[in-house]
């Protein structure tokens, strides 16, 4: 430690103060020379000026040549008044000592010189030291920053302390200098990536040790954050790129699910918007179906702020400037502001508070169905980002409104199949009460007047005649018991109850039936739940070896509830082609759902939930 403290004393890069230099001569020359004494007897003449050139050397060391040559002469005089005969006379010889003060001066100037070039070294050694230690500082600071811009300022500020300037400023791009401020740019190849400015009075030096010390490291420093800047930012975008596709899958699932699931298209209309508007911010949205009539009927509308709004089902007209009717007139996406818009509908959206609004035509089956919407009551227009997530989300979700519409249609198709033939069983049955059956039973009435007119002794005719009026009147039987299965007439005439009471007594097995109905409900519900109670039970009496079967019916909340349970040998699937398809069909074309629960060896329960309100 003590080493280190006197080579940083010998090699400190500016000598100290003159006058402690001058103390520092006279008492070195003064201990010299109070040694020498005790040294006269033993040592020789020559050998003992020696001891006054480390004097001299020690002075050259620390306060240069000058002072060096100054303590040599003066040691040489003191040499000459102490230590040669006759002591305490000063009597120079012009050869020897002279040859003295020589030596003196020249061991003073090399050891000034040798000492120069050391502290220059260790100064250029240091300067390299506190450029490398700002070059990592800077780095630390600098690559490590969130935002680059707010450590330029600090960085900036430690440059102008290590190379003790009055300012120091990095800006990014080029910036030219002026009078006060000289501008030292940072490039990579032909890109000016920021500017170094210092002040314009420096000395060529400093500005030189700038360029060549600090400029190369800004701008590599520049170019490694430029480029992690540009890193991040990639992947930041494709980060946000994934998670707006994850987004629009998640959506796009929601909207299948429901579709899958047979929601009602108006629910699906609904889901459809509020996913618009969770992937396009929070913003208005709406999706408009174009009617043949040429108008369109806003179908399902999503409101994120706290406005008025149209409500779904509203009629809007296509004229004008507004995005629906700009969509169905070019088939491509649209963007109006409506501060300055013509036309009936935009005058309405002003009135709500819709300042601007894009839309994307919905092609389903390669026509133009209608328009996604989204609109803003902020004078700020919805940004393209939202508008490109619109365009994107509205190409997978045309998919959903053509299942979700071609769903409808078939359930429409299946239900006019179902009603149609409800109607030719009515009608079927109706024509045989009326026609076939009445003439038969006329005809057996005809033959009982004949059998009972004919006079006696034709036993063997009458005989004859009465067999045939009692075939008839088989014949008849059969026929009332044919009209039941087509369309029961107790079902038209008292409802459902009494026509599910007429069942369970008909039934081979044993019914236990539970009514929760206390009115008459629509036809098309009545008639499909006696036909599917009248199936079960034919069902169960062929293939269930059941004792007992429970049937319960209820109308409550706008559902037809029914159950039936029997005890048999359950291992029914549907799968197989059993007649249990044909009880599903019914049912779904009502817009019913059907389950059948039938474990092996446990029974089989089957139960229905039929919609009553709205067919």
């Amino acid at each position: 430690m003590i080493r280190a403290r006197l080579m940083a004393l010998l090699l400190r890069p500016k000598p100290p103060p003159l006058a402690l230099g001058l103390m520092a001569a006279v008492i070195l020359i003064a201990a010299e020379t109070a040694l020498l004494f005790p040294l006269k007897a033993g040592v020789a003449e020559g050998a003992r000026s020696v001891v006054y050139l480390c004097g001299v050397m020690v002075v050259s060391t620390l306060w240069g040549a000058g002072l060096g040559v100054v303590t040599a002469v003066v040691s040489a005089l003191a040499y000459n008044y102490f230590h040669v005969p006759p002591y305490w006379t000063l009597h120079l010889n012009a050869r020897r000592d002279m040859q003295s003060i020589v030596v003196f001066i020249a061991a003073g100037l090399l050891t000034s010189f040798l000492a120069d070039l050391a502290r220059s070294r260790a100064a250029e050694a240091s300067q390299r030291q506190q450029e490398a230690d700002l070059a990592a500082e800077l780095a630390h600071r600098m690559l490590r920053a969130g935002d680059l811009r707010s450590v330029l300022g600090p960085a900036s500020q430690r440059i102008a302390e290590v190379f003790a300037l009055r300012s120091a400023a990095i800006e990014l791009g080029a910036v030219p200098g002026d009078e006060r401020r000289a501008a030292l740019p940072l490039y990579d190849r032909a890109t000016c990536l920021g500017t170094l400015l210092v002040p314009a009075d420096l000395p060529e030096p400093t500005l030189e040790r700038l360029r060549k010390r600090v400029v190369p490291s800004l701008e590599s420093l520049l170019f490694a954050e430029f480029g992690r800047e540009a890193i991040t930012n990639s992947l930041k975008a494709s980060r946000e790129e994934a998670t707006r596709l994850m987004e629009e899958q998640a959506a796009m699932r929601r909207v299948a699910t429901l579709v899958a699931h047979g929601a009602a298209p108006i629910e699906v209309f609904g889901a459809v918007t509020r996913e618009l508007c969770r992937i396009c911010g929070p913003q208005n949205t709406g999706l408009v179906r174009y009617e043949p009539d040429g108008t369109g009927t806003l179908v399902s509308g999503r409101n994120e702020a706290d406005i008025a709004q149209m409500p779904a089902g509203t009629s809007i007209q296509l004229e004008g400037d507004c995005v629906s009717g700009i969509v169905k007139r070019t088939g491509r996406s649209a963007r109006v502001s409506y501060d300055k818009a013509v036309g009936p509908t935009a005058a309405t959206l002003r009135e709500l508070g819709i300042r601007s609004g894009v839309g994307v035509p919905v092609v389903v089956g390669g026509r133009l169905w209608g328009a996604a919407l989204a609109s803003t009551t902020s004078p700020t227009p919805i940004p393209a980002a939202a508008e490109a997530r619109l365009v994107d989300f509205t190409e997978l979700v045309a998919t959903a409104i053509a299942n979700a519409d071609s769903r409808t249609q078939l359930t429409a198709s299946r239900a006019r199949v179902v009603a149609a033939a409800d109607d030719a069983r009515r009608r079927l049955e109706r024509d045989l009460h009326d026609g076939a059956q009445q003439r038969l039973i006329s005809l057996g009435l005809r033959l009982r007047s004949v059998e009972a007119a004919m006079p006696p002794g034709l036993d063997t005719i009458r005989e004859e005649v009465a067999l045939a009026a009692n075939g008839l009147t088989g014949v008849c039987e059969d026929l009332r018991e044919i009209s039941r299965g087509i369309h029961p007439a107790i079902l038209s005439e008292g409802g459902l109850g009494p026509a599910l009471k007429t069942l369970a007594r008909r039934s081979a097995i044993p019914v236990e039936l539970t009514l929760g109905i206390d009115r008459r409900l629509p036809e098309r519900a009545e008639v499909t739940a006696y036909f599917i109670v009248s199936e079960a039970l034919a069902n169960a009496a062929k293939h269930a070896q059941a004792t007992v079967v429970c049937v319960d019916a209820e109308a409550c909340d706008g559902l037809l509830e029914l159950s039936i349970r029997d005890n048999g040998i359950g291992g029914v699937d549907t799968g197989n082609g059993s007649g249990l398809i044909g009880l599903q069909d019914r049912t779904e074309a009502l817009g019913g759902q059907m389950e059948v629960v039938s474990p092996v060896g446990s029974g089989t329960a089957l139960l229905f939930s039929i919609p009553i309100d709205g067919i």
